[in-house]
């Protein structure tokens, strides 16, 4: 079985600070990397494709949200460019997500495989109390979540952004083949930020994570790789 990686949330401000992160790497070390909104809207697409062409395999967070058609042209753009992985929000609706997966089927290049694609459920900084309060979902969390899980199975999607708390509970009530990405990730000593809803790379494990993103406890590391590997070795469950 090929050894997963935790994806790596590269929320830094420009390609020069994503350069000097990645010196800490060895150049033959293939990363499974997340460009976000910060680096993007700074850099433009040429930042993925420079990813890429260095060996990386890229999840493009940009998390689209509008009108069907729009998400639909738009999707047929990101498509071009090679990611493996991107996404939207659940929120936009089962006819939004219906047509972002239309154009990342048809924008796809002859002979490429087709990125996943998965959808948004509730942000890891949302709580139940915002659910309710400012969403004015009267079910809560739980419930709202589990739904955006199902709408974007109907939808054909591959899997859900979701907390680590949340992918056991959705994968019973979709399938076990059903991607969940879990944000949020930390080590047992890490600071927690700006998270509410978080766990350790061993729990996410067992509680039925597809993919884990892990950010900071890297990025901001004294030694991001040596931070990397401890948690990819969690992740894979070395240190049990």
């Amino acid at each position: 079985m090929r050894e997963k990686r935790p994806v790596i949330a590269l929320d830094l401000p420009s390609k020069k600070d994503m350069e000097l992160f990645l010196s800490h790497f060895p150049k033959e070390e293939s990363l499974y990397l997340k460009v976000g909104m910060e680096i993007f809207y700074q850099e433009g697409p040429s930042i993925v494709t420079w990813l890429i062409d260095n060996g990386h395999d890229v999840f493009l967070d940009l998390k689209l949200h509008d009108i069907p058609n729009t998400v639909y042209s738009a999707m047929k753009g990101i498509a071009k460019l090679g990611v493996a992985l991107t996404n939207v929000h659940a929120a936009g609706g089962k006819e939004m997500m219906e047509a972002a997966y239309r154009g990342l089927k048809e924008g796809t290049p002859t002979g490429q495989p087709v990125p996943k694609l998965i959808a948004v459920t509730q942000l890891t900084s949302t709580s139940d109390e915002q659910v309710k309060e400012e969403q004015l979902i009267s079910v809560g969390l739980n419930d709202s979540v589990r739904h955006y899980a199902t709408l974007t199975q109907e939808a054909g999607l591959d899997g859900v952004v979701c907390s680590a708390h949340e992918a056991r509970d959705i994968k019973e009530h979709t399938s076990e083949d059903f991607v969940c990405l879990t944000p949020g990730i930390r080590l047992a000593s890490n600071d927690v930020g700006d998270q509410k809803r978080v766990m350790t790379p061993s729990k996410a494990r067992e509680n039925g994570s597809t993919y884990i993103v892990v950010g900071r406890p890297i990025t901001q590391a004294e030694n991001p790789y040596a931070a990397y590997v401890e948690i990819k070795n969690e992740w894979n469950g070395e240190n049990d």
